[in-house]
């Protein structure tokens, strides 16, 4: 039986004779061609010979390069930041999953992803998964042994979850299975089919909409996945005008997280969460305050609702005994806009009390918000044998997108710049702030030796007198990304401009690296003359460059 399976279009095809040409690899003619080949496999019991084949699976498997990539399920960062690898300056499980999926190095680990994450999947990551296969077994001349229950199983989870699928899901999701050489009598291609099919010919007529008003029309429009796809900001600041009686505490919690996932710094819809907070302060409980208050501090906006800090204020008075955790959420927030209100830091730094390590880790940054913030700050503070480091490590956001940074390129930079012994990078410094690059400069403006010097700075300041009589300085590079902003790019998120202002107040001299400035200089020689320039500004000097 031959299938009738949908052409591409025409910049797909566009795309696969450019390829052809580039590469000069044979590839089916049509995709009834590579169907053909299929239908003479073996049954479905053997189709692990047919998918490792040589001869078989060389042409089927080029054919997976005609398809364009999988595109993303939300909205995030691209190699700049304007598309996501999903993310966001949050990187989201959705995003998180496809890039785990695009980077599996077996048909067994795509099956343990799908399989260890179901409430995660969405029907495009079958996509990316029936790709990725289809690299891994055509990117060697002998492809790696694949169990045949491996294969069975990822044929099982897309045929039990394919009537979910819309109609281009199902339309690819054919096209792959066919170039990897699922044969067409199998449950696979049959299953795929049959939607497909299902699709075309049963087309319900549509049923009439409900008029949604208000709160409504806002909750339906956020829980849609194509406006997670492609939001128009236009119309969420059209809905930001309902007025505050119409909408639940669902419906703005959404529109919070919508916000602070995107980096969307949008004023008038922070202002309406701002106000709606004020309104309902009685009929609100701090779980679900603190996400209702995220946006305001990852977005490092502070409104202008004068009722806002008093509301968390009486709000945090109230709540502190009931929901501790929730409690530290919402002071993280407003750390992050300095806005720590004095009683509210007497209900969490209560002696005695032990914390999981994610507490003590949030309460260790509140209580060096204290420490640098706060001198007339007279109350409890966090015990120091119950302090750990703040950020070890580089944060989420920066490890997910190592790809996309310009710290590998600074780092070979200031390596023949510098020399290797006149920088450390990554080095986290008490109470816990990893940073990108710091040097260590005399006084007179010459790098020295980070061995030869103590490359941190004593902490807490106040208690270190003789910390102003270390003649060293202790510069800090650091390198301000694409997704260190909200997305206008202009202002720093919360957590961001935190790090550098906490790494200031210690005594660290910053010399940051804007986006917009790495991304103009053009290769190594550029860079470094770049660096040298940011360097000399301030007045260092060091020897001859090193390579």
């Amino acid at each position: 039986m031959m299938l009738a399976l949908p052409a591409f279009s025409q910049e797909d095809q566009r795309r696969a004779c450019m390829w052809r040409c580039f590469v000069n690899i044979p590839t089916p003619r049509t995709l009834k061609d590579s169907l053909a080949v299929s239908k003479g496999s073996p049954s479905p019991n053997s189709m692990l010979r047919v998918l490792l084949s040589a001869q078989a699976s060389s042409a089927r498997l080029s054919g997976l390069l005609l398809l364009p990539p999988v595109q993303p399920y939300c909205l995030g960062p691209s190699k700049w930041g304007d598309r996501p690898p999903g993310g966001g300056s949050h990187v989201g499980p959705v995003q998180g999953l496809q890039r785990l999926l695009e980077q599996a190095r077996s048909p067994g680990e795509l099956l343990r992803w799908l399989g260890q994450n179901p409430t995660k999947v969405h029907a495009h990551h079958y996509l990316v998964a029936l790709r990725r296969l289809g690299q891994l077994l055509g990117s060697q001349p002998r492809p790696p042994p694949v169990e045949q229950a491996t294969l069975q199983d990822l044929s099982q989870l897309i045929i039990r979850n394919c009537p979910s699928f819309d109609i281009h899901t199902i339309h690819v999701c054919l096209h792959l299975a066919v170039l990897l050489g699922f044969p067409s009598d199998g449950p696979l291609v049959r299953a795929l089919e049959q939607e497909r099919r299902c699709r075309l010919h049963s087309k319900p007529p549509p049923s009439p909409q409900p008029v949604l008003h208000g709160g409504q029309r806002l909750e339906a429009a956020l829980s849609c996945p194509r406006f997670l796809r492609h939001p128009q900001q236009h119309l969420i600041r059209s809905l930001a005008e309902a007025r505050p009686e119409e909408l639940t505490p669902q419906v703005m919690v959404l529109l919070a997280q919508h916000l602070a996932r995107h980096r969307l710094r949008e004023p008038q819809l922070l202002e309406a969460i701002a106000h709606f907070l004020v309104v309902q302060e009685a009929q609100l409980n701090s779980k679900v305050v603190q996400k209702l208050v995220l946006p305001f501090g990852r977005l490092n906006y502070l409104p202008l609702e004068e009722q806002f800090m008093p509301c968390l204020e009486r709000i945090l008075a109230r709540e502190a005994g009931v929901a501790p955790l929730a409690t530290v959420n919402i002071l993280m927030s407003l750390c992050q806009l300095r806005c720590l209100p004095f009683r509210a830091l007497r209900f969490v730094f209560s002696p005695g009390t032990p914390h999981a390590l994610i507490m003590r880790r949030y309460l260790s940054l509140l209580d060096t918000a204290v420490e640098l913030e706060l001198p007339g700050y007279r109350g409890p503070r966090l015990p120091r044998r119950q302090q750990v480091p703040i950020f070890p490590q580089p944060l989420i956001t920066d490890r997910a997108r190592c790809k996309y940074s310009h710290k590998d390129i600074v780092a070979e930079g200031l390596r023949q710049l510098l020399g290797e012994e006149k920088y450390r990078q990554d080095l986290t410094v008490p109470p816990g702030y990893c940073t990108d690059f710091l040097l260590c400069v005399s006084s007179s403006g010459a790098v020295l030796p980070v061995r030869t010097q103590d490359p941190f700075l004593p902490y807490p300041p106040r208690s270190c007198p003789h910390a102003t009589q270390d003649p060293a300085q202790r510069v800090v590079l650091t390198l301000r990304e694409r997704w260190h902003f909200c997305r206008d790019g202009r202002v720093l998120l919360g957590s961001r401009a935190l790090r550098e202002r906490h790494l200031g107040l210690m005594g660290y001299q910053l010399l940051p690296l804007p986006f917009e400035e790495l991304e103009s200089q053009r290769g190594l020689p550029q860079l470094k003359s770049y660096l040298r320039q940011k360097l000399q500004a301030l007045g260092l000097r060091w020897g001859p460059e090193g390579g």
